[in-house]
C-alpha cells in the first residue's frame, strides 16, 4: 500500500464515517425499539419482532425497571445522543474543525455511553435474564465509536497523556483492531456462557 493510500485512510479521514455509519445504525436500532414498545401499548397482544425466544426477548428488557433509569425509556436517551453523533460525523465532513474543548465534550459523553452499555450488559446478563437485539446492535456499536474517538482524541493531543503511558498509546494505536475484537469476543464468550443451558438445548 502507498503512502498516499495510507493518508487516505487515516483515522481523521475515517472517524467522520464512522460517526456516520455507526451513529446511525444505533439510533435506528434505538428507534425501531420504541416503534416496537410502542406497538405493543397500544395493543397487548402484539408480539415484538424482537421478542424471539426466552432469551431473545426486548420485551423482557423493555419492562424491566432498568430500561428506564432515568425516568424515561433509554431508547429516547439513544436517538437523541446517536443523533448528535451522526450530526458530528456530518458536519466533519462538510469540513468543520472543531476546538479541543468540544472533542474533550465528545470524549466524555461517549465514555459515559460506554459505562452505561456496559452496566446495562451486565443488568441483562445477570439480573434481568434476557437480551434485547435492538440494545445489542447499540452495545455492538457504542464500542468502536468509543475506541477510535478515544484513540483520534490521543493522537490529536486533545486528550494529554502522562509520559509512562505513551507506550502504552502506541501500542493501542497499532493493535487497535486486536483490542477491538477482542472487547467484542469477550462480550459474546460471557453471553454463550451465561445463557449456555439454553443455547445447548437448540443442539
Amino acid at each position: 500500500m502507498t503512502k498516499t493510500k495510507q493518508n487516505n485512510l487515516s483515522l481523521p479521514t475515517v472517524l467522520p464515517w464512522l460517526f456516520i455509519v455507526l451513529g446511525s445504525i444505533a439510533m435506528l436500532a434505538s428507534l425501531l425499539l420504541s416503534i416496537e414498545v410502542f406497538d405493543r401499548l397500544k395493543n397487548p397482544g402484539y408480539v415484538p419482532i424482537c421478542n424471539l425466544n426466552p432469551i431473545l426477548s426486548c420485551v423482557s428488557v423493555a419492562d424491566s425497571n432498568q430500561s428506564h433509569i432515568f425516568g424515561f425509556p433509554n431508547y429516547f436517551l439513544g436517538i437523541a445522543a446517536y443523533a448528535s453523533i451522526v450530526t458530528v460525523g456530518l458536519s466533519m465532513l462538510a469540513g468543520a474543525k472543531f476546538k479541543r474543548w468540544f472533542w474533550q465534550a465528545v470524549q466524555t459523553g461517549i465514555t459515559l455511553a460506554l459505562i452505561f452499555i456496559t452496566w446495562l450488559q451486565f443488568q441483562s446478563l445477570y439480573r434481568i435474564g434476557a437480551l434485547c437485539i435492538f440494545c445489542m446492535v447499540v452495545w455492538a456499536m457504542t464500542g468502536p465509536l468509543f475506541w477510535y474517538t478515544t484513540l483520534y482524541n490521543l493522537r490529536a493531543g486533545h486528550i494529554k497523556t502522562p509520559t509512562r503511558l505513551k507506550g502504552l498509546v502506541v501500542f493501542a494505536q497499532h493493535y487497535h483492531l486486536e483490542i477491538l475484537l477482542a472487547w467484542f469476543l469477550i462480550i459474546i464468550s460471557l453471553i454463550l456462557q451465561r445463557f449456555w443451558y439454553y443455547w445447548s438445548s437448540l443442539i
